[in-house]
């Protein structure tokens, strides 16, 4: 079968789509270090492909894109999640000014790489605002992946960036052993603190208690596998976030998207006292006087 789908970035993400879709087409493959697999090319060649999947750190994308992408009338699908901490611009915000927004959709969900790569089912949501879009990926995805679509971008990339910030301050909760009861809490209070920034930006409700939303919190706050955790149990151990990043060797979205949701949350008046205490955090503040502050901050209603 000719191959007319394509990865750019191959990181533990973008290596396990490329993995996924290889069950079931030739699939084209580039990432700035060239990798010794089948199907790696040129970027030029995957710029060719009808349909691409990119998977790179949202805060490396403005500047891949302005040097190097070549809109040639592709469906992107973008996998990454993130906030740009610069400018506090969502993705769809940043590939609007290279591809049209009916040629985008947005990939999202529960989804551990590894387990992915082990073939283990998941499920997933392929948002955008052009169903013919998010429809025309399903066919690539080999059957232990379910995919659904949804028309809400906002909120699946709300949902995605977001629960990377609630999972750091979910690994520092168990890293300092306050208990099961915790960090339920926190992630309780986590769903609903991002449920209401999303909301505010016109995420639908609905989101948040889907694959998108809760689905994919609960995966990434309750595991070691996930890389925002263990930034969150280092941290209880009283670790910069220099050492962190050079313990895991690799990038966790949710230290800069932490500082992205502060700063638009400070600007629309949103009560985020969550992903408030998380930059403090990585700011090097104690993360007792954390603790403190944040069981000293609970309104008297939940809603």
């Amino acid at each position: 079968m000719s191959a007319n789908i394509g990865v750019i970035g191959l990181g533990k993400w973008g290596s396990a789509l490329a993995f996924a879709l290889k069950q079931k087409t030739k699939t084209k493959l580039w990432s700035r270090t060239p990798r010794n697999v089948s199907g790696f090319c040129s970027l030029d060649e995957v710029l060719s492909c009808e349909h691409i999947i990119i998977s790179i750190s949202a805060q490396s994308l403005p500047t891949f894109l302005k040097d190097n992408f070549v809109f040639k009338g592709q469906k992107i699908l973008v996998a990454s999640k993130g906030i740009e901490s610069g400018n506090g611009r969502f993705l769809n915000e940043i590939y609007e000014d290279f591809v049209p927004k009916e040629n985008l959709a947005f990939l999202s969900g529960p989804s551990f790489a590894v387990e992915v790569q082990n073939s283990l089912p998941t499920a997933l949501v392929i948002s955008s605002s052009s169903k013919e879009c998010a429809e025309s990926f399903l066919p690539f995805f080999p059957s232990f992946i379910k995919l659904y679509t949804s028309s809400d971008v906002t909120g699946a990339e709300v949902a995605g960036a977001y629960k990377n910030v609630i999972a750091i301050a979910a690994g520092v909760c168990d890293g300092l052993g306050l208990g099961n009861n915790a960090r339920a809490a926190l992630i309780t209070r986590g769903l609903a603190e991002m449920t209401r920034f999303g909301m505010s930006f016109g995420a639908k409700l609905e989101t948040f208690l889907g694959l998108s939303g809760v689905g994919d919190l609960f995966l990434t706050a309750t595991s070691e596998k996930s890389r925002n955790y263990r930034v969150g149990l280092l941290l209880a151990e009283g670790k910069s976030v220099e050492e962190i990043l050079s313990i895991l060797g690799e990038t966790a979205e949710g230290i800069e998207t932490a500082k992205a949701v502060l700063k638009l949350a400070s600007k629309n008046g949103l009560y985020s006292p969550i992903a408030k205490e998380v930059v403090n955090l990585l700011s090097g503040q104690n993360p007792k006087l954390s603790v403190e502050r944040l069981l000293a901050s609970s309104k008297r209603e939940e809603f």
